[in-house]
Order: C-alpha cells, then sequence, then structure tokens
C-alpha cells in the first residue's frame, strides 16, 4: 500500500519532520503530492500538506491511515515545498510554519470555480506563444533556446530596450533574460523613472525566453502601478497580483490562477514570494529595504532573503532594483554574486533635480536662522517658486499627525501619561494632549520635574505642517497622505502635498519642488539602519521631482557634512552602501555578520541558550530589557557559520518545546531591528 509523507500542521520545534501515513484505496487517485490533508496526530485531527508519496516507509511501527482529503487541488509544488524546508532551516523555524505563509488558506468556491485563461488580446504582443499559459520548453525557439538570435525575439527585445537605453548594461540584461539564460543584478533606478514599467519589460523579456517570473513590491501602492504597467506590457490576463489585502477568496483564486499554470507572471507583496511559478526565470524585488518586506510571522522571513534562495535553487536570474541601495545588495555586489545596473554621470546629471541642503557653512552665513529653522528661507524660496510656476510642492515630513510629540516648555521633559507612562500628543490646535497608548485625556498635565504646565511641539506631524503651510501660502490647496487617507496620484498644478515617508503621491509630470524636513528625526534614531533608512526615504520622494533643467528642486533641512545627505546631494548610493558596508565589516554588524535575536523571560533566554550547541566563535551580545518585562539576548557568528547557527538554535527549541516549557522564546535570524 502506498505511503504519504505528510508535513503536520504543529508549530513544534521537535515534531519539524515529515510523517508517514498510509494511503486508502479510495484515495489513492487523488491524494497526490502537494494536496491537502486530515490526519489524526497525538490524538488529534490536525491540517496537513502531502509532501510524497513512496512504496515503503522506514518506520518500524504501525502506521496510520489518512484520515480525509481535504481538496485534490496540488497546492504545493515541489519547487515551494524544496524554497520552503531551505527557509525554513535559513532561519532556524519549521516547516510547518513557512507552509502557512506560502500557501493561502482554503477558499472553497474558489477552487471550485474553473479557471479558464481568456484568449489572448490580438493587439497585445506576441511575447511567448499562442498559449496563454506558460510555454512548454519544446516550443520555444531552439535558436532563443541557446542563446542564439531569433527573430521575434530580437523585434520584441529591440522595442523592450528603449526604456532601458538609459543603462549601459541594461539591454544585455534582458538580452540575456529573453535567451533563458539567469543574470544577476542590482539596478539602481534614475529619479524620476518609471520603474513599473522596467519591470514590466524584464518580465516581458523573460517569458519570450519561456519562463516565468516572479514580482514582489512593498505595498499595494507600488502593487497597483506594477499591475497597470505589466497589462500594458504583457496584455491582459497575462499575469496576476497577490497580495494578502485582496481578501480570503480574490487571494486564493489569483493563488490558484498562478498555480495551475494559467499566467506566466504573479506581481504581489511579500505574500507573493513564494508564489507558484512554473518554469521560474526570473525574482525582482522593489526597494528591499523597506521593512514592509520583512514578514511579521514566524519564521519571520525576509521577502529578498526568500527569492535569493528561490533564485539559486531555480537557477533563475535576479533583479535587486530601487533608488536606493541597501546593505545587502551591496555585498551581493562586492561578493560578485551579482552585477550592478547603474547610469553613466551624465545621464544622471541629465535626471536628477538640483539637490541642496540648509545646515552648511555658505547657506548659514546667508541664513543664520537656517540652523534652527523648521523650513529656512532657502526651503521657502523653492516652495514659492515652484509655485509660481504652477507646478506641485511635495513636503515629506516623518511623523503623521498634528504634534505627535510634545515635551514641557520650561524643563524640555517629554510629556508622558500619569497613567501608563505612555507619550502625549496633540491631534489638534484646540484638543487636550491624549495619550497614544492608553487614548487617556490628560487635560490637567503637570509636568512631574517642574511643575510647569505648557507644552510645546517636540515632533510636528503631518497635520500641523500642513496647517502652517496653508497659512504661509493662502490661496493654494494643501492635501495630506499619510495612514488615515494616502494618495497614489495627484495633478500636476500648483498645490502643496504634506507626506509621510512611503506616502508620497506621484504628481503629473513630477513636483516642480520636494522639500525634506525634521530630518534630524530620522538620522538620530538609534538604530543601525537609521543613515540607510533616512538616505532611502530621501531618495524615494526626491524620485518625484522634476529634472533640474525642468526646474525640479529638493532641498533638504540638514547639515551637508553629514554622509547620508552627501549621498543624496551626489544622487550616490553605491557609496553610501559601500561606507556602511564597510563600517558593518569592521564593527560585525549584519550583512557582514549573522546575528540571532533571543526574546523571552530571563529565564527562558537563559533556558535556551543552554541547550543550544552554538557553533565555534559565537559571541554573545546583552542581555537588554525588551517589551513585557523580557529581555533580549543576541548571538553573533561569522557568515560562513549562518547554517550551524540556525541549525543549533532550531535544535535547542526542539529539546524545549518536547519538554513543554511554558514560556517561549522567539528566535529572529537578522531582525532588521537589532537595537
Amino acid at each position: 500500500m502506498p505511503v504519504a509523507r505528510v508535513c503536520v500542521d504543529v508549530p513544534l520545534a521537535h515534531l519539524d519532520r515529515p510523517f508517514d501515513y498510509l494511503v486508502p484505496a479510495e484515495l489513492a487517485d487523488d491524494a497526490q503530492p502537494g494536496t491537502r490533508v486530515r490526519v489524526r496526530f497525538a490524538g488529534q485531527l490536525v491540517d496537513g500538506w502531502l509532501l510524497d508519496r513512496v512504496e515503503s516507509s522506514e518506520h518500524g511501527g504501525r502506521l496510520a491511515y489518512l484520515e480525509r482529503l481535504v481538496s485534490p487541488e496540488p497546492v504545493l509544488s515541489p519547487e515551494i515545498a524544496r524554497l520552503a524546508r531551505a527557509v525554513a532551516d535559513r532561519y532556524g523555524g519549521n516547516l510547518a510554519d513557512v507552509l502557512r505563509l506560502a500557501v493561502p488558506p482554503r477558499h472553497a468556491r474558489a477552487e471550485q470555480a474553473a479557471t479558464t485563461p481568456a484568449a489572448p488580446d490580438p493587439a497585445a504582443p506576441d511575447l511567448a506563444a499562442s498559449d496563454p499559459g506558460i510555454p512548454d520548453p519544446a516550443a520555444v525557439d531552439p535558436d532563443v533556446a541557446a542563446g542564439g538570435p531569433g527573430g521575434d525575439t530580437e523585434k520584441l527585445l529591440a522595442e523592450l530596450d528603449q526604456g532601458w537605453r538609459d543603462y549601459p548594461t541594461g539591454a544585455g540584461f534582458l538580452r540575456a533574460l529573453a535567451h533563458g539564460r539567469a543574470p544577476r543584478a542590482v539596478w539602481s533606478a534614475l529619479p524620476g523613472e518609471d520603474w513599473p514599467a522596467r519591470l514590466a519589460e524584464a518580465a516581458a523579456a523573460t517569458v519570450a525566453g519561456g519562463r516565468g517570473a516572479v514580482i514582489v513590491v512593498a505595498d499595494a501602492r507600488d502593487l497597483e502601478r506594477l499591475d497597470a504597467a505589466l497589462t500594458a506590457v504583457l496584455g491582459p490576463d497575462r499575469h496576476v497580483a497577490l497580495s494578502a489585502a485582496l481578501g480570503p477568496a480574490k487571494r486564493y483564486r489569483a493563488f490558484l490562477t498562478a498555480s495551475r499554470g494559467a499566467v506566466p507572471v504573479v506581481a504581489g507583496t511579500r505574500a507573493a514570494m513564494f508564489a507558484p511559478v512554473g518554469r521560474l526565470g526570473l525574482v525582482a524585488i522593489w526597494d528591499d529595504g523597506d521593512d514592509l518586506h520583512a514578514e511579521p510571522r514566524a519564521p519571520y522571513p525576509h521577502a529578498r532573503d526568500v527569492l535569493l534562495t528561490r533564485a539559486q535553487l531555480a537557477d533563475a536570474a535576479t533583479l535587486v532594483a530601487g533608488h536606493t541601495r541597501s546593505g545587502e545588495a551591496q555585498l551581493l555586489i562586492e561578493t560578485g554574486w551579482a552585477r550592478e545596473i547603474v547610469a553613466d554621470r551624465e545621464t544622471l546629471r541629465r535626471r536628477t533635480p538640483r539637490i541642496a541642503p540648509t545646515g552648511d557653512d555658505p547657506q548659514l552665513a546667508r541664513d543664520p536662522a537656517a540652523a534652527t529653522a523648521r523650513l529656512p528661507s532657502l526651503a521657502w524660496e523653492a516652495a514659492r517658486t515652484a509655485l509660481k510656476a504652477d507646478t506641485p510642492v511635495l513636503v515629506q515630513v516623518p511623523r503623521r499627525g498634528y504634534l505627535p510629540a510634545v515635551s514641557c516648555v520650561d524643563c524640555r521633559t517629554p510629556a508622558r501619561c500619569p497613567h501608563c507612562a505612555g507619550p502625549l500628543a496633540l491631534r489638534s490646535a484646540s484638543s487636550p494632549p491624549a495619550c497614544q497608548w492608553c487614548g487617556r485625556i490628560a487635560a490637567a498635565y503637570a509636568c512631574p520635574h517642574c511643575g510647569g504646565r505648557r507644552l510645546r511641539a517636540a515632533v510636528v506631524g503631518a497635520r500641523r505642517t500642513a496647517e502652517e503651510l496653508g497659512r504661509a501660502f493662502p490661496g493654494v490647496p494643501v492635501r495630506t497622505s499619510g495612514r488615515d487617507e494616502v494618495l497614489t496620484a495627484v495633478p500636476g498644478g500648483a498645490a502643496v502635498v504634506v507626506a509621510t515617508p512611503g506616502a508620497e503621491p506621484v504628481a503629473d509630470g513630477g513636483y516642480g519642488a520636494v522639500l525634506l524636513l525634521d530630518t534630524w528625526a530620522l538620522l538620530t534614531r538609534a538604530d543601525l539602519r537609521a543613515g540607510e533608512e533616512a538616505l532611502r526615504r530621501w531618495l524615494s520622494a526626491a524620485a518625484l521631482a522634476r529634472p533640474g533643467a525642468a526646474g525640479g528642486r529638493v532641498v533638504v533641512v540638514a547639515d551637508g557634512g553629514l554622509a547620508p545627505v552627501q549621498a543624496l546631494l551626489r544622487w550616490d548610493p553605491g557609496w553610501f552602501a559601500t561606507r556602511e558596508l564597510a563600517e558593518r565589516r569592521e564593527l560585525g554588524f549584519p550583512p557582514a555578520a549573522r546575528m540571532a535575536s533571543l526574546t523571552g523571560t530571563p529565564e527562558a533566554v537563559a533556558d535556551l541558550l543552554a541547550a543550544a550547541r552554538l557553533p565555534d566563535g559565537a559571541e554573545l551580545l546583552g542581555p537588554v530589557p525588551a517589551a513585557d518585562d523580557q529581555e533580549r539576548m543576541l548571538v553573533r557568528v561569522a557568515r560562513s557559520r549562518a547554517a550551524a547557527l540556525a541549525r543549533a538554535l532550531h535544535e535547542a527549541a526542539a529539546v524545549r518545546t518536547a519538554r513543554k516549557a511554558a514560556q517561549p522564546v522567539r528566535i529572529q535570524i537578522d531582525p532588521l531591528d537589532l537595537f
């Protein structure tokens, strides 16, 4: 009787292995690898994924039968199963946890609906074959498969190359994709670049080579732009957009469309990093430094690392793209794993807006108040000139709200809630201070240090900034874009748009001026990635400005001597990433080294470390206090010992779960927030 190897959905480290079950005769045809099943485990019925079927089991005891087949739909492909195991090992986690991230919950109605691809639009470009699914290898032009020229492919490449003409190595990257090869690149996009169109063109070249593509972006706004670009380049019904925000039915329907091979391209947020695409030829990620790419559920994988692992396993091409460059992307270049795609300096100067700081010596000589003013005269003049030219102005502030942080006027002590010690904030000019944690009103607040009752702004939010600018430029419409309402696009006329980082809308024709305010709030964070994150946010906003020749200006309210500001002024994210990576190598921080974060009660963390056989050279850092009376310990090893560290921590977690330890420990490999 055939035997099914099943991954049971029981996220306990000591049970992180397949279990064998007999396949009853009535399920022999439908219970195939990749299907969902129900099995009896430890006296309970639990869900599981059927990983494989074999003729016999190595287990010497008596085997139980599969209880039932949840669905005959094979939702777990062999490629994704291998990837999930590799990701679990990379992050010291359990396979069941990764599979829960990779395969969305079943939606029976969506599954029962037939997925019949629509006929291709006759006006759409013929990218690979008339079949709307992924072409069969035998149907691919043998010249193209061998890396030689093909007539239709060369014609398509000539069209696609137009968008990449500003990048000397861009055309070669597309050509390699179309010829079925697996190039690996880090792309630094130019200011004002229509990056969704460029990614869509890379996907089209991959499809022309007879392979599929997965493209991951950070948020729904980016996905909306990419979705439209893919439709324009590939034609309708050639891709699906996959996002957790779609809702259970739509997400599962999109997943099944990809799983059944109806489309060759999947785009989405981090939910798409495990998207099932047959004959995968390209994985791409936009703005890999955005913290939205980090999964908040165990084992806490990062979309960039999942895609890099996937490319390695599937021998697929890789494109790590963005206006900025993360330390991890720079490491790929310095180790020779990937090549960079950048524009030459002449093209960069032509496309870049004029950028100026307000805190350097020449500017301070002209405007001594610039060191303390929130909107110095240089920024004021840039905004006034842009509005006079009937172009919009973008103002980036690092906080939402009105006054999201206040302090005592007399002693500058941060104002805290007398009930829970949470930070107080003002929601409007007339509202009393309220706690941001418990929501209590502190109308009779008195400073516990000096007794003062007056409050001042410690951080000015987007709404207060909009109010100030509305008074400064009467008659000019002022709009805000943030968590409560995120704008996708704004018209090209005179207007002021106040946005928090990541919520900047695209302006028709580009912004006439971009003002980067309160930069100290980003630069002075107690975070290893403070400079990198500040530059990422600034470049993303500055990239929306018009070129300098068209009047585009960017004013950053900061000292021009700071390294992130220097990188912004020269538009040279590669220089800053090289500098950051060199410093992290010297200090022994990721990505130059591998770190694990252990968070739990002091007793639980000590118990885990006592059970762990850490690799040679492992260094313990901490402990430091964490939330909820917990503590945090860091374990640092060389990159060459990364796999050994993850394995040691997983085995130690297995010892504790086998003992039924009551207090859990959160294990994170290379978390974004180390401090």
